[in-house]
């Protein structure tokens, strides 16, 4: 089958891109090496919307974060995924330092990031309790914001594949050669013939350049560990809190979740292993003593519930690469997206699809339907709400996650909703279960059960993440 475009990558730029594609009449394609979307960076990040102030006005990341940001707001609105306006500080802890939040300030003008004004350290804490007295100023960006990655990117392709988008998971890219036609992309699960390849692999965008362009990338992958609190420790603060970055380091951050939990981190390590997800000691006491410059009571470190890492894709420029490879026609580069790639992604889909409509000129879509709708969350409804919709669905009335309070008619939704999870961690990035203070101690066996019976495959079969990631090897007092 031939398709006009093939996006390589499921993660938020994949499919903003793919999303924004199908307002077109472009048959689409977009191809995933993991068993579901946002498995890579777009799972394990700040899930920040930075305002757009801290990038150099000539790169592209300085012309597209403050676009990216001001389209959130539309964007989670008409795909129902959670976002918030919780504005940004930047703290100055000297007062020799003042000038370079002026410098952020007029940068960011240039940029085109709206309302952003320097306060004093007593307006920060009448703000912000719970700031270091030590602090003495700080740049105020009432436009930063929060986002659940994955539920965004998850809405996104669910919204994409509605409008007539083809999703392929599990599809590995083993080459790419170029025919009269376009190209074929080679994969463990067949070919791909397409006219425009979309090179938005992440980490991986290297190896793909490199199968069809001379002029090689090299994707450089920086470890990012992080600390997450429970929501009883969520409070502590309102607002993202970002040191201003100093001789000795750019610091860390202090921000909220938008599931209402407190997240610190993260640090950078350049590694050479793409797949190095490890947390370390050394980097988490390096992350809560960096940390906690910005705060002056100690974190509560009895409610720590986990700790992670994500990598970026990181290159020596520093920059977004979005362009078609010189040496190879029709092979669009999206790569480099580094932060504050998630805040811009919105805005870089714009970008690559208005190179793709100059190519191909299709028409418009006159059946897009812009809005999706996603699962009903129990534990946001007042009581009258969940008795209605017990009575409409009743597995909503049986709680699976108590931590998170998640129900099996939320589970449910999740398997059977388009692009529907497949695998432990799949049912965990809909619906949150597994991801409270118990981290899937009690639910996993019964989101299991309700995966297994809903899929019609053995338990053994049920994996946490696709591939080779079995659960069950098999049962206790088993014969043998």
């Amino acid at each position: 089958m031939m398709f006009d475009v093939t996006i390589i990558g499921a993660g938020v730029i994949g499919c903003s891109i793919s999303r924004e594609l199908s307002k077109y009449n472009v048959k689409t394609c977009v191809i995933e090496r993991s068993s579901d979307v946002a498995s890579g960076t777009t799972k394990a990040n700040s899930a920040i919307v930075h305002g757009g102030f801290d990038a150099k006005p000539s790169t592209l990341k300085g012309k597209l974060n403050a676009k990216g940001n001001a389209m959130f707001t539309d964007l989670a609105k008409e795909l129902d995924f959670p976002f918030k306006r919780n504005g940004s500080l930047v703290l100055c802890f000297d007062k020799k330092n003042m000038p370079d939040l002026e410098f952020l300030l007029e940068q960011g003008k240039i940029n085109g990031v709206p309302d952003l004004v320097i306060i004093d350290g007593d307006q920060v804490r009448e703000m912000e309790p719970n700031v270091t007295n030590h602090c003495v100023g700080a740049l105020y960006a009432p436009t930063g914001g929060i986002v659940c990655p994955y539920e965004m990117t998850i809405a996104l392709a669910e919204n994409s594949y509605n409008n007539g988008v083809e999703f392929k998971f599990e599809t590995e890219v083993k080459s790419i050669g170029k025919n009269s036609s376009g190209y074929i992309i080679k994969t463990n699960k067949g070919d791909i013939e397409t006219k425009i390849v979309i090179n938005a692999a992440g980490l991986y965008s290297g190896e793909m350049n490199n199968m069809v362009s001379k002029n090689k990338i090299n994707i450089i992958p920086r470890r990012g560990e992080y600390v997450l609190f429970d929501r009883v420790a969520g409070a502590l603060i309102k607002n993202t809190i970002f040191q201003l970055p100093t001789k000795l380091g750019k610091g860390v951050l202090v921000t909220p979740t938008v599931d209402g939990n407190l997240l610190i981190g993260p640090n950078a390590v350049d590694l050479e292993d793409k797949a190095d997800l490890n947390t370390t000691r050394d980097g988490i006491d390096d992350i809560i003593k960096k940390a906690q410059l910005s705060i002056e009571m100690p974190f509560p470190m009895n409610m720590v519930i986990t700790s992670f890492a994500g990598n970026r894709a990181h290159t020596e420029t520093d920059d977004f690469i979005i362009e078609e490879a010189s040496d190879a026609k029709d092979f669009i580069n999206v790569a480099s997206i580094a932060s504050p790639g998630l805040s811009s992604a919105p805005s870089i889909a714009v970008m690559v699809v208005d190179m793709v409509t100059n190519k191909l000129n299709p028409g418009k879509n006159l059946k897009f339907n812009p809005i999706r709708k996603g699962i009903r969350k129990f534990r946001e409804m007042s009581n009258e709400e969940r008795k209605a919709i017990i009575k409409e669905v009743p597995e909503y009335g049986t709680v699976i996650c108590r931590c998170e309070t998640v129900t099996e008619g939320e589970i449910i939704d999740a398997i059977r909703r388009p692009l529907g999870a497949r695998t432990l961690d799949g049912v965990k990035l809909r619906t949150r279960a597994g991801m409270g203070r118990c981290q899937s101690g009690f639910c996993s066996t019964k989101v299991v059960d309700i995966l297994a019976r809903e899929l019609n495959i053995p338990r053994s079969e049920v994996t946490k993440s696709g591939g080779k990631s079995i659960l069950i090897t098999g049962t206790n007092k088993q014969s043998l």
